[in-house]
């Protein structure tokens, strides 16, 4: 069951008037450890809804044969697939499981940053939010036009992920067994760290195989909001504020990219790749899966305590946006997006 929704007039926050989180109970309010990382993203988002102004979206497209992030725009309002619905008429619950995807594993799915919700109760989306700070430590030192952000992931959203992809084809469970069937069907022990390493590389080109099949299928999953700075010190840069949605077959690739034939020890990037072949498959096989078995038996050594992350570098390689466009289309004042009033 969703948790207990407060709703207020004020929630300290812009649009977020129904919420699993107040400012009147410290131990659940939108400011603490944790918490503000999300909170304030979600603000942010109904801030550009409110002003019309659509985040950069990255979604995977076939060029030529090849699959390709590329960058485009997209409404804020798609990312939350809330139609539209007023802000008086949504639930943001934070850290909640999107029950939803409840009925594809045989144990408890993890929670989700972000769940929104009709106030009547539909659920419109699970949605994995990653405030990240422009220039990281990687790109610092580059010229501004270079520099980028690092997103660190946790096997929760990977899980999402795998979950969301499935979700959009389960009615065509027996074309995605047979994409997966003989390639997963020859794995004897996946949490074998040796035979895994030797195998995963033609997982991932199942995967490349589904993701052709099924193009049209994918919807957005990681928010990832920009918080300029000058540099690397505290001080905002005038136009500070930016999102990125990445949609869950682009988010992907973060990892799927990294996998290679010629390396023979078990990355983090491979590990999560075999972790989401393996889901999208046991899925197709009977509509269910035990996700402890993927996301924490399935270590390979490699400590659990993030599923990968990717620096500032590497980030800007998915960003075929021209870098000018990056952080230009609106300077929001931080005071606006805290207050309820426009």
């Amino acid at each position: 069951m969703p948790e207990k929704v407060h709703t207020e007039t004020q929630s300290g926050l812009f649009g977020i008037i129904n919420s699993n989180r107040n400012t009147t109970d410290p131990k659940i309010d939108h400011w603490g450890k944790n918490r503000f990382n999300s909170s304030f993203p979600t603000a942010l988002a109904c801030y550009m809804i409110e002003k019309n102004i659509p985040a950069l979206y990255n979604g995977l497209v076939n060029i030529d044969g090849v699959l390709k992030v590329k960058t485009s725009e997209i409404s804020l309002r798609k990312a939350f697939n809330c139609g539209n619905l007023s802000f008086d008429e949504l639930v943001f619950d934070f850290e909640t499981r999107y029950e939803p995807y409840q009925k594809y594993a045989s144990d408890t799915i993890d929670a989700v940053d972000l769940v929104v919700r009709h106030k009547a109760g539909d659920f419109l989306a699970p949605i994995e939010v990653k405030l990240t700070v422009m220039p990281d430590n990687n790109t610092r030192n580059k010229p501004e036009k270079d520099w980028g952000c690092e997103m660190v992931v946790r096997s929760a959203t990977t899980s999402y992920c795998a979950l969301g992809m499935f979700d959009s084809v389960h009615d065509d469970a027996e074309i995605v067994r047979g994409i997966f069937e003989k390639t997963c069907s020859d794995v004897e022990a996946w949490p074998n760290s040796f035979e895994m390493s030797r195998k995963t590389a033609n997982l991932a080109e199942c995967i490349d195989k589904f993701q052709k099949v099924y193009l049209s299928k994918q919807k957005p999953l990681v928010m990832q909001p920009i918080w300029k700075t000058k540099g690397q010190s505290p001080i905002l840069a005038d136009q500070a504020f930016d999102i990125v949605v990445w949609s869950d077959y682009a988010f992907s690739r973060l990892f799927i990219d990294g996998v290679s034939e010629e390396v023979k020890t078990m990355s983090r990037d491979m590990r999560a790749t075999a972790r989401l072949a393996r889901c999208i498959w046991e899925l197709s096989k009977s509509g269910k899966t035990k996700l402890a078995d993927i996301y924490r038996v399935m270590t390979f050594d490699v400590q659990n305590d993030k599923e990968f992350a990717i620096n500032g570098t590497g980030w800007r390689k998915y960003i075929r946006q021209p870098p000018k466009t990056l952080l230009r289309r609106f300077a929001a004042n931080f005071v606006a997006i805290r207050s309820q009033k426009t």
